[in-house]
C-alpha cells in the first residue's frame, strides 16, 4: 500500500533523515561525480553457467544469460538492502519508491550503430523469468527498427534538431527542474539517468569491466558493468585446483548514499546470490537467507 507523501518527498522518492557526516557532505561536496568510489569483485560462475545451461535447454522460450542474473542479482539485493537505491539531489538525499535497473542496447553491432536505452522495473513477484521475457521481448522489438521509435529515445533525437543556443538554455532550464524534482514524467521515464542502477554488458562484445563514471543530472547513483568470461585455474577452499569460469564486474557508486562498511555487504550479497543461483527464480519479495556476520 502506498504511504501519504510528506513535505520534502519527491514525486519519485521520498525524503530521508541522514546522519550529520553524511547530511552536509550533500552541501560540501554538491556535484555526483565528485562522490564517485570504486568497487572490483570477480564473480564465479561456474555453477551459474551450469545451471542456466540445465534452465535453458528445459524453457527455451526465456532464454536467460550471465547478464540478465547479474540484473536480477542487482534488483535482489537492492530489495534487501534499500540503502542502495538511494539519491543526492537538491542537497537532499531519497529513496525511490520502486527499483529501476536499465542499460543501453545497439541496434546492431556496428560501427556507427544506433543505441536504445532499456529499463526494467521489477515489483516484489519478479523472476529470473520475469526479467528475461521482458528484456528478450523489448530487445527484439528494438531492433527491427535502425532508429528510435518513440520514448526517450525520439525525445533526444527531437533535442538534437533545436538550434544549439535555445538548446543550451533549454538544459539549463531542464537541470533547474531536476534540482527541485518536477521535471516532467516525459524527460525522466525511460532515462538511465533516473534509474537505480545503470548496468553495461562490455562483456557481450569481449571487453573488460571498467569504471564508468556516474552524472551529475538525474539521480542514477550506481553504475555497473560486467566483462567478458574468461576460464582460468582456481585454487579451491580443499586446497585442490580447479579449472573454472570467472567474470569481473565493476561498479561506481554515489558515496553520499552509504557508507563502507554498507557496500562491501552489498557486494557479499550479490556473491552470495551468483552461489546460490536458484534463488533468481524465487519471487523478489522473498528472503535470500543470506546471513549478514
Amino acid at each position: 500500500k502506498a504511504m501519504p507523501r510528506r513535505w520534502g518527498d519527491r514525486k519519485d522518492a521520498r525524503l530521508v533523515k541522514m546522519p550529520p557526516l553524511q547530511g552536509i557532505m550533500a552541501y560540501i561536496i554538491p556535484n555526483r561525480a565528485d562522490c564517485e568510489v570504486y568497487l572490483h569483485e570477480t564473480l564465479d560462475v561456474t555453477d551459474l553457467k551450469a545451471y542456466l545451461a540445465e534452465r535453458n535447454a528445459a524453457h527455451p522460450e526465456t532464454h536467460s544469460t550471465v547478464f540478465h542474473c547479474l540484473l536480477m542479482a542487482i534488483a535482489r539485493m537492492i530489495y534487501e538492502r534499500p540503502m542502495m537505491n538511494r539519491f543526492v539531489q537538491g542537497f537532499r538525499t531519497y529513496e525511490r519508491d520502486e527499483i529501476s535497473l536499465s542499460f543501453v542496447a545497439k541496434r546492431r553491432f556496428a560501427d556507427g550503430a544506433e543505441e536504445a536505452l532499456m529499463v526494467f522495473t521489477p515489483d516484489e513477484d519478479a523472476t529470473l523469468e520475469t526479467l528475461s521475457r521482458k528484456i528478450n521481448g523489448d530487445v527484439r522489438e528494438m531492433r527491427k527498427s535502425e532508429h528510435a521509435a518513440g520514448g526517450i529515445d525520439s525525445i533526444i533525437e527531437g533535442f538534437m534538431k533545436i538550434p544549439r543556443p535555445i538548446l543550451a538554455i533549454l538544459l539549463r532550464i531542464i537541470r533547474y527542474l531536476d534540482f527541485w524534482g518536477v521535471n516532467p514524467k516525459v524527460l525522466t521515464e525511460g532515462d538511465p539517468n533516473y534509474t537505480t542502477v545503470l548496468v553495461s554488458n562490455l562483456g557481450s562484445i569481449g571487453g573488460p569491466a571498467i569504471y564508468h563514471h556516474l552524472n551529475n543530472y538525474g539521480t542514477n547513483s550506481i553504475m555497473v558493468t560486467l566483462g567478458a568470461m574468461r576460464d582460468e585455474q582456481v585454487r579451491m577452499e580443499d586446497g585442490t585446483w580447479q579449472q573454472r569460469t570467472l567474470v569481473d564486474v565493476g561498479a561506481t557508486l554515489d558515496e553520499r548514499i552509504g557508507d563502507g562498511f554498507y557496500f562491501i555487504r552489498s557486494l557479499k550479497l550479490i556473491r552470495y546470490i551468483f552461489a546460490h543461483p536458484e534463488l533468481l527464480d524465487r519471487p523478489l519479495g522473498e528472503p535470500s537467507g543470506f546471513q549478514y556476520e
